[in-house]
């Protein structure tokens, strides 16, 4: 059985200060919270925001850095199809605390994607 590949493509940014960014972007393009999820000392460190129809999601990092999150039906046979595409697998597929089953990797040209079971 081959699993389908959601076509639709949600930026993740990453930020140091995702709560700094949230602010941002609702003043400067009126994007409106979703969902903020939070550590144990109230630091966010996954987001969820819409701008009508668009989505984009915010992760904490050390560094900003810029990735692609791909919504896929069936991360385990995507993740398979993935590494035997010669993708490196630089964070193992699990269950995230927010609801998706994820994975990321690097393509052979060194660019990071991360692909999961998202469903805003």
């Amino acid at each position: 059985m081959t699993s389908e590949i959601r076509r639709t493509f949600y930026p993740l940014i990453r930020s140091a200060d995702p709560a700094r960014t949230m602010a941002w972007l609702e003043k400067a393009f009126g994007f409106t919270e979703i969902a903020a999820h939070k550590d144990d000392t109230g630091k966010i460190v996954h987001a969820e925001m819409r701008f009508d129809t668009g989505l984009v999601m915010l992760g904490a990092a050390e560094t900003a850095a810029t990735a692609v999150y791909v919504a896929v039906d069936d991360p385990d046979a995507h993740h398979d199809r993935a590494k035997a595409a010669g993708a490196e697998i630089f964070r193992p597929l699990s269950d995230q605390d927010y609801g998706s089953r994820d994975y990321a990797a690097r393509d052979p040209d060194g660019n990071e994607w991360y692909f999961g079971t998202y469903r805003p």
